[in-house]
């Protein structure tokens, strides 16, 4: 499978692309805009924007590159990387779990049943349990030190975003607060503020599409800085679990590790190859980026990209 694909990659055009950009953003007006935050409500349903890392250095972008957009969700894939590199599997898998769920990303309901031990982190109670594990004195730390490490390892240009947070802070979620609760009653959360806080600033670094695929970059190919086992276990977690309860659908209909976020981001892993990265504010009604799931499936499937044969 190897060199056929890096060369289909390798050898996309923009119109190419365009072709299944075209489709995509037809079905993007399906898609609503979330608009429980107030700054992501000011996106426009019918952006959108790809970019392509290969391998070798070479990248294709089409379409609105030039939007910025929050990462959100999708900066759970790196916190886990983050944490696996700095404390190692066995510990950060003592904080969180690996199954995955069938319920909704903010769901109480399956956090008491599993009595307060996190499904996976791709989901907001893992990701709030890792938020508070996070290196650093406070969130604000905590945040900038994050950042930094994502830009050196990748390459990209990613900041936080000052507004978007005050946004997300103005309309804390209540369910994020009410599972933060039960952390912290179970054991699972040492500093409640300081863990939900650290969580909203790092769903707010914010980029560009291909600030997204560099960073889908690390995931894809091997590189001196970052553990093999530790990109394998993200991926994999990613594979199923990266899409909240649509995971095991997409693994099937596109078969590559995929992660995706309220703000429009959406990643997908193409493993010793590259990484496809894309942007539409417009989601289904699971919280998924609708016109990018359309667009990596028909990609995927004409390159036969999928990891399982």
């Amino acid at each position: 499978m190897g060199v056929s694909v890096v060369k289909e990659l390798e050898k996309l055009t923009t119109t190419e692309l365009s072709v299944w950009v075209e489709q995509a953003k037809i079905q993007a007006k399906d898609g609503r805009v979330i608009d429980r935050i107030p700054q992501l409500a000011k996106a426009y349903p019918g952006w959108f924007a790809v970019h392509i890392c290969c391998e070798s250095g070479k990248s294709i972008s089409f379409g609105d590159t030039a939007c910025i957009f929050p990462l959100m969700s999708v900066i759970k894939t790196f916190s886990l990387l983050y944490l696996l590199e700095h404390f190692g599997a066995e510990t950060v898998f003592g904080w969180v779990g690996v199954e995955p769920s069938d319920a909704p990303f903010n769901s109480l309901e399956q956090l008491v049943s599993d009595r307060g031990y996190p499904r996976n982190s791709m989901i907001n109670s893992g990701a709030i349990t890792l938020a508070d594990k996070l290196p650093g004195k406070d969130a604000t730390q905590r945040t900038l030190l994050f950042c930094q490490w994502l830009n050196q390892l990748a390459g990209c240009q990613l900041w936080l975003d000052e507004v978007m947070l005050a946004s997300v802070r103005l309309t804390r979620s209540t369910a994020n607060e009410a599972i933060a609760n039960y952390l912290t009653e179970t054991g699972y959360l040492e500093n409640l503020e300081t863990a939900l806080d650290t969580y909203e600033q790092i769903c707010c670094i914010s980029g560009r599409v291909e600030d997204l695929a560099l960073l889908g970059k690390l995931l894809a190919c091997e590189n001196r800085y970052l553990s093999s086992q530790n990109r394998r276990i993200v991926n994999a977690v990613m594979s199923i679990c990266g899409l909240y309860e649509a995971s095991a659908e997409f693994a099937i209909r596109i078969g590559l590790p995929m992660k995706s976020g309220v703000g429009g981001g959406l990643i997908a892993i193409v493993p010793s190859e590259g990484a496809i990265a894309c942007y539409s504010p417009g989601l289904d009604n699971i919280g998924n980026p609708l016109a990018g799931l359309v667009f990596v499936e028909a990609l995927a499937q004409e390159l036969q990209l999928s990891i399982f044969g």
